[in-house]
């Protein structure tokens, strides 16, 4: 069984032009999965509806096999949750919110809270409006995984957080619940985290998953092609070509994404399109990105 898995899922909050339409993704125990899109893809709605504080208006979201609207209680215990714009009570301090969460749930695992405290050195006493953006999105973490749970979901949690504190902030997430099997979902901007800690990534664009690869395979079978504008070579002829993803139109060349490496691109494009000038070449996730999104309009 799936411990997350979404079905032809669609939500639209302005009837007519859904957000999401018809994604569809699983993850299995253990998984550590970045989900990537531009601002409004729909990152932020499907972790909504894993968390069943949005519904789906077609289509099926299942957590450990149940549905988050009608077993609410039940998917919520085995779920940690950490989000960009998650706002702690202002007024408590840092040992009553974790005391709350603590009666929360059955799983709650005072040794690695006390490790947590430990390692992010916060006080206890403070109030949660004393603290920095930092410090409160450690408190948010703390008790999003002192738990143990199955299944973290992670919105944007490092956003607006220097680079330091970020990479403290996700490996100190993955290094202690992966190793236990914890699934993680994390959406993030940040290219080199999701580089750093994902084994897979997802890529949404306008509401559909336009790319769903393991890294490794993102970093060597697929490459960027530059074809330049000659030879009657055009956006719609490249799309046409089996395993290309997207084609971006720029004024030096066409730049074409293959889920192929760089040599079988280049033996396909000149068997195909009669062309011996493109240049293959494997890129970084980040303009595997830009190159994409930017190639689907």
């Amino acid at each position: 069984m799936s411990i997350l898995e979404f079905t032809d899922v669609h939500r639209a909050y302005v009837k007519g032009h859904d957000v999401l339409h018809g994604v569809g993704l699983s993850m299995e125990q253990g998984e550590v999965v970045g989900l990537l899109g531009k601002n409004g893809a729909g990152k932020t709605t499907l972790i909504r509806i894993a968390m069943g504080m949005l519904g789906t208006h077609r289509g099926s979201v299942r957590v450990f096999g149940l549905d988050p609207r009608e077993r609410p209680v039940e998917v919520k215990r085995r779920v940690g949750y950490v989000s960009e714009d998650q706002i702690l009570p202002p007024s408590m301090r840092v040992a009553d919110v974790v005391d709350l969460h603590r009666g929360l749930f059955p799983t709650w695992d005072d040794e690695l809270a006390a490790e947590l405290w430990s390692r992010f050195g916060l006080s206890p006493r403070s109030r949660i409006s004393t603290l920095s953006k930092g410090q409160a999105r450690q408190v948010a973490l703390l008790c999003a995984v002192a738990h143990r749970p199955e299944l973290l979901l992670l919105d944007e949690p490092a956003g607006g957080l220097d680079p330091a504190a970020r990479r403290e902030f996700l490996e100190t997430s993955i290094a202690l619940l992966n190793e236990a099997g914890t699934a993680i979902l994390f959406s993030s901007h940040y290219m080199q985290d999701v580089e750093r800690v994902a084994e897979r990534v997802v890529m949404i664009h306008e509401g559909d998953v336009l790319i769903d690869r393991g890294l490794d395979d993102l970093r060597e079978n697929h490459c960027v092609a530059l074809v330049p504008h000659r030879n009657g070579t055009t956006r719609e002829r490249l799309l046409g070509l089996e395993a290309c993803l997207g084609v971006r139109e720029r004024q030096d060349a066409l730049h074409a994404v293959f889920a192929l490496t760089p040599e079988a691109s280049c033996d396909l494009i000149r068997r195909e399109l009669g062309f011996e000038g493109a240049n293959c070449r494997q890129v970084a996730l980040e303009e595997m990105f830009i190159e994409l999104v930017g190639g689907q309009s």
